[in-house]
């Protein structure tokens, strides 16, 4: 399953040493500090060719109802922003993709500003054409996804115009 996100490395291929649980979610409070005090001037910035972009996603709580926010790296296709729900490469789905499940409407906060979009899952050979092209940016994905038994999502979000 080469490409699919949950595909496990043959015995000759290393699995990608993964920091400890402790430090990925340090990394994730300091990032968003970052982005708090510089009042967004730091810590979002666009895709390229080369290196995959970051934004920040907000969110309904699907049993709460609080909002939250996350920040994801992303690519774009045309329109459209497409990130994996990796959930820091451990087990099952993050938080963020269960909340945009039950409420797919949102919006997200670009380098350039804020967009109104809608959440939903690539399927199939879309699925497959992203998660390529995730991976021709970040190569190293399709490694820590094999450290999960979770397939990986390929979400999708799509432009919704502003509510009048």
């Amino acid at each position: 399953m080469g490409d699919t996100g949950t595909a496990q490395p043959s015995p000759r291929e290393r699995r990608p040493w993964l920091p400890p649980r402790w430090f990925i979610r340090t990394a994730w409070v300091v990032h968003r500090a970052i982005l708090r005090v510089s009042r967004g001037r730091w810590g979002l910035w666009p895709p390229r060719e080369d290196r995959l972009g970051t934004m920040v996603v907000h969110t309904v709580g699907r049993r709460s109802g609080n909002p939250h926010d996350v920040i994801v790296a992303y690519a774009q296709d045309g329109p459209d922003l497409v990130t994996v729900a990796m959930n820091g490469w451990g087990e099952g789905h993050p938080a963020w993709w269960l909340n945009l499940q039950a409420h797919p409407d949102t919006t997200v906060d670009l380098p350039d500003g804020p967009r109104t979009m809608r959440a939903r899952a690539a399927r199939d050979d879309e699925r497959e054409r992203l998660w390529r092209m995730f991976l021709h940016v970040d190569p190293k994905s399709a490694a820590y996804a094999a450290h999960r038994r979770t397939e990986t999502v390929v979400v999708v979000l799509e432009p919704r115009s502003m509510p009048e």
